[in-house]
């Protein structure tokens, strides 16, 4: 059979792997309490569900729409940017819908980038993150990011030894899935670095909402000079648990807007209107919702990691994101995250994320996902610390 060059330079899906185990236990009968996948539980609030309903029954709404998005839609997240972040974009040149991040991303990385370029991504990184560059034919320069990790460091040596010159940069704060934060003064840095070394800078701030303990999440495009070097994407998929509806943007730098617009162009008529028009109301509508849907985070997070201390766990509580990036504990270490987490699974019935699908630096954590409810949430701790008294065998 032949084999597709692309196809090729993709290595084997870590998460399969897992979801293969999740699939065996469940047809034997086992309950897993399952915090692998980042994919929010809850209902979209019903006011955007009513907008939706009410556009689908025009016939109007039926048609082709436009690959860039609604002018409304545009318009509409642009008034985010600017209450939320006081920052002005034009919604005509510096604004774009996508169908989720993940479509924008990648097909950015498709209009910018082939065979011969290189681009800086942190390791470890949302896959998609490094892989929208691979499958486009560019390579990739991993940047180490972590505790005791100067990214700056890195990120200079990275540029010193890399040739030809990398043409573009992956930032992602807070973080999928290490959760890390940080503040505008770690973007005014990145900013003069791409100045600098005349590099794109693309920004991903899909769970900017998600913040906790009075933390509010920057946005790279608050730094003055920032568009000159620096797209951004955002998503509605978290904020509004909206996950299944794929709407996200690009914002910022008209030149990197006008290549995504026109990659999409050939690609793309753009997300069926009636969504379009339920996603305005979103971000145009009362945020009561947004209040709400963080503070549920912010207790599933407190619930788990306390419980997780309690049961012998020392995990660290994130400032932001819907995830525990957890210290694989000690006398697991040895076994790297993907044999780890396979035996969480088969010994304590819980499912998480292996830190090695994000990539190589991440080996000595697993992500955990806060997508289960509270009853579900101490079950899961019950099993993982009676997996750990055991010493990892619970087996009867």
């Amino acid at each position: 059979m032949e084999e597709f060059s692309r196809i090729k330079r993709l290595p084997p899906y870590v998460f399969a792997v897992v979801n293969d185990l999740k699939y065996a236990a469940r047809q034997r009968g086992e309950d897993i309490i399952d915090f692998g996948m980042g994919n929010p539980d809850g209902a979209t609030p019903q006011h955007i569900v009513d907008k939706l309903v009410e556009s689908v029954v025009q016939g109007k709404n039926h048609r082709y729409s436009v690959s860039k998005g609604i002018q409304g839609l545009r318009k509409a997240v642009c008034g985010y940017y600017k209450r939320r972040f006081d920052v002005d974009l034009d919604p005509e040149t510096e604004a774009i819908v996508t169908i989720g991040s993940k479509e924008g991303l990648s097909h950015l990385a498709l209009a910018i980038s082939g065979p011969g370029d290189t681009v800086l991504v942190p390791n470890p990184t949302y896959p998609l993150h490094a892989y929208s560059f691979i499958i486009a034919g560019a390579d990739v320069q991993h940047i180490p990011i972590g505790k005791n990790v100067d990214f700056f460091d890195e990120l200079t040596r990275s540029m010193r030894n890399s040739w030809p010159k990398p043409k573009g940069l992956v930032v992602n704060f807070p973080s999928n899935p290490t959760a890390r934060v940080v503040d505008l003064s770690f973007y005014e840095k990145i900013v003069a670095f791409a100045k600098e070394h005349n590099i794109w800078v693309i920004s991903d701030i899909a769970y900017a909402e998600l913040c906790f303990d009075g933390y509010k999440a920057p946005s790279i495009l608050q730094v003055p000079g920032a568009k000159d070097v620096a797209v951004e994407f955002y998503t509605v998929s978290k904020t509004y648990n909206m996950p299944g509806w794929r709407v996200g943007f690009a914002v910022g730098n008209k030149q990197l807007v006008y290549a995504l617009t026109r990659m999409k162009s050939y690609l793309d008529y753009g997300l069926f209107q009636p969504i379009q028009i339920a996603a305005t109301v979103a971000l145009n509508g009362p945020q009561d919702c947004v209040d709400e849907i963080r503070e549920l985070y912010q207790s599933r997070r407190n619930l788990l990691v306390d419980g997780l201390q309690r049961a012998g766990w020392q995990v660290e509580k994130p400032l932001a994101s819907m995830f525990i990036w957890a210290e694989i504990p000690e006398p697991f270490r040895h076994m790297g995250s993907l044999e780890f987490t396979k035996k969480l699974l088969t010994e304590a019935q819980v499912a998480v994320s292996p830190g090695i699908g994000f990539g190589q630096c991440g080996d000595t954590h697993v992500r955990i996902a806060l997508i289960e409810n509270e009853h579900r949430t101490r079950q899961a701790i019950r099993n993982i610390r009676k997996f750990l008294n055991a010493g990892g065998d619970v087996s009867p």
